[in-house]
């Protein structure tokens, strides 16, 4: 009986295993998009966080800067995909067992954990902005 029942969910097994290894892909891939533009935006601002350092900014105020910049590209991109994926439900509903499609639990912790991921990927050129020495920023160009 368990190597016929086995049979049975081979296929949504294997289809659950690709859904999730697209999924961390996705992930992976988002994260390390959001650190390439975040450490290019940082890169071409050398000039002004150094301006801004050399006028009286605090370390502190530069690291909001650039977070809030990169959390502002990663919450947009949330709420884009929050409902891409709500309209899309449909498509996996078949594959889901005892779990709706629309799940708001599913949803909201999937989003808090993108969230977290990509701020860890803004902190990074944040940190590395927030250190940036203004007389050599200055000289920069």
């Amino acid at each position: 009986m368990e190597s016929s029942l086995d049979r049975s969910l081979a296929p949504r097994r294997f289809n659950l295993f690709l859904l999730s290894t697209f999924s961390c892909i996705g992930l992976l891939l988002g994260v390390i998009g959001l650190y390439g533009v975040m450490s290019y935006t940082v890169s071409q601002r050398t000039h002004e966080i150094g301006l801004r350092m050399a006028l009286g900014a605090q370390r502190g105020d530069v690291l909001k800067l650039v977070l809030r910049e990169g959390m502002l590209l990663v919450l947009a991109g949330t709420a884009l995909g929050l409902a891409g994926a709500f309209a899309l439900t449909r498509l996996i509903s078949s594959l889901l067992f005892a779990v709706s499609a629309a799940d708001p639990l599913t949803f909201a912790s999937l989003s808090l954990l993108i969230i977290l991921v990509a701020l860890l990927a803004a902190y990074l050129p944040a940190r590395r902005a927030s250190a940036v020495e203004p007389m050599e920023a200055l000289r920069y160009e």
